[in-house]
């Protein structure tokens, strides 16, 4: 619906994250990624002489995962959110003919000259 001004409202439904909410979502995953990676390496040295195979997975996540955490870190604004499907594309404007632009209008006189 136009404002009393006749300008047109636009929604922002399609429009990305501000850049600090991303950031702020970056940290927190890796921050949680390194915690299990913490957890994982604490279980292993825990369980070595206890549950050998435990150990054993728990030190690969514990060495895998910095690698994939700054992967998963890493991942964000390179893909833009794809439009909402009521998007509807404002047409060309038609290009003036020769003779609009000329000014020679079937005798009427261009706007502003008399």
């Amino acid at each position: 619906m136009p404002k009393s001004g006749g300008s047109e409202v636009f929604r922002i439904t399609g429009a990305r994250q501000g850049l600090a909410d991303d950031v702020r979502g970056r940290q927190r995953r890796y921050i949680i990624s390194m915690t299990v990676r913490t957890l994982s390496v604490i279980a292993a040295a825990v369980l070595w002489n206890v549950e050998r195979h435990v150990a054993v997975v728990a030190l690969a996540l514990g060495i895998l995962l910095p690698y994939i955490a700054v992967v998963i870190a890493n991942a964000g604004r390179e893909s833009t959110p794809p439009l909402p499907s009521t998007f509807v594309p404002t047409p060309a404007r038609p290009a003036l003919d020769a003779r609009e632009a000329s000014g020679d209008t079937d005798g009427e006189q261009p706007y502003g000259q008399k």
